[in-house]
């Protein structure tokens, strides 16, 4: 059941539109993210979504009931913003409390409420401390009990990692999702980290230019892009623009020049309507001519350059159909101009638009 839906939704800045006839819907208890490039209209959304600003079209549903223009102040939804926002004279008691008490909450109740919220985000014992005395991530975590300790009906993060360090980030997504697993609360979560984003949602929205190009599990969305914004987005370097298709039971059939290859189908992958393969640099296979059989998905190529990443080298391979780069663990680099053959698995191999 979607307790969020938008429905035709556009939003302006200044006349220039920044979403246009956007749709989503996000199902309760769920955890969606929105991801994509700066400018793409993820922080839009939900700014719109807090009440921040208002939609020139379109409406916004929230549990059946319409809040297109209900004022912020009316919409029970808790905000984690990227800089905290921490009332720095306030100690972390009054800070979670501060909520509650715009609310008429006073008491035992209110202090029933900042007690439990702190000890779910782990800070028993930190009440009577102030802002300044906690680390990036427990300063986090105070806003984090902050939204949830009115009881909201959606839970808003904007960017919220991205001001602490990479070890901090990591722990604080796991964090993050444990808390929204425990409450069962639904989310709306920002971010234009890709790793970040995965690692956490139910749903992940890949958004270009006011509109979402893919939604689906991060594990479709990785293994299977559908566009070739999207597959350039999470990691594929390599393309191919075949000149036909032909489909058979398990696979499609593609060919370009005098090469032929194959694409497994997988019930997984959904319709794949595209001409154009994609396939990330791990998964191409490489060898010499000498060792690796010519036949099906495979070409020949040179050394352009190779690049040493630690674990292993990247490669650009110079072929008759335009460059590919390639990642591969080996002890001894292959040299600049020796020939080499590339291997495209065909299962590895996936259609886009």
């Amino acid at each position: 059941m979607a307790l969020l839906t938008l429905e035709q939704i556009s939003v302006a800045y200044d006349q220039q539109l920044i979403l246009q006839d956007f749709n989503l819907s996000v199902e309760k208890g769920s955890l969606i993210s929105l991801l994509g490039p700066s400018g793409c209209g993820k922080t839009t959304t939900l700014r719109l979504i807090a009440g921040f600003i208002e939609a020139k079209a379109g409406k916004f549903l929230l549990n059946g009931k319409d809040y297109t223009r209900v004022p912020v102040n009316k919409r029970n939804f808790g905000f984690v913003f990227q800089s905290y926002a921490l009332f720095p004279h306030l100690s972390i008691y009054d800070n979670v409390a501060f909520g509650l008490r715009l609310r008429k909450v006073s008491g035992a109740e209110l202090d029933r409420r900042v007690r439990n919220i702190l000890d779910i985000v782990s800070l028993s014992g930190f009440e009577k401390r102030f802002p300044k005395e906690l680390s990036g991530g427990q300063r986090q975590r105070v806003a984090i009990a902050r939204a949830l300790v009115i009881e909201p009906e959606l839970l808003l993060f904007d960017e919220p990692l991205s001001n602490l360090d990479a070890n901090l980030r990591v722990n604080m997504r796991t964090e993050i999702r444990r808390i929204q697993q425990e409450l069962g609360i639904t989310t709306l979560y920002v971010s234009h980290d890709q790793e970040e984003c995965f690692s956490i949602s139910d749903q992940v929205a890949i958004m270009n230019r006011g509109i979402i190009e893919q939604l689906g599990a991060p594990s479709a969305i990785f293994n299977y892009p559908k566009t070739e914004f999207v597959a350039r987005f999470i990691g594929f370097t390599n393309f191919i623009s075949f000149d036909t298709r032909a489909e058979h039971k398990d696979e499609i059939v593609l060919k370009v020049k005098e090469y032929t290859f194959s694409v497994t189908k997988h019930a997984s992958k959904g319709e794949q309507s595209g001409k154009q393969g994609a396939i990330r640099p791990d998964d191409v296979v490489m060898g010499l001519p000498s060792v690796m059989e010519e036949g099906p998905n495979s070409i020949v190529g040179r050394i352009k350059v190779s690049t040493f990443l630690g674990r292993s080298y990247q490669y650009v391979v110079e072929t008759l159909l335009g460059e590919f780069t390639v990642n591969k663990e080996m002890e001894l680099p292959y040299l600049n101009g020796q020939e080499v053959r590339l291997l495209f698995p065909s299962e590895k191999l996936v259609l886009v638009e």
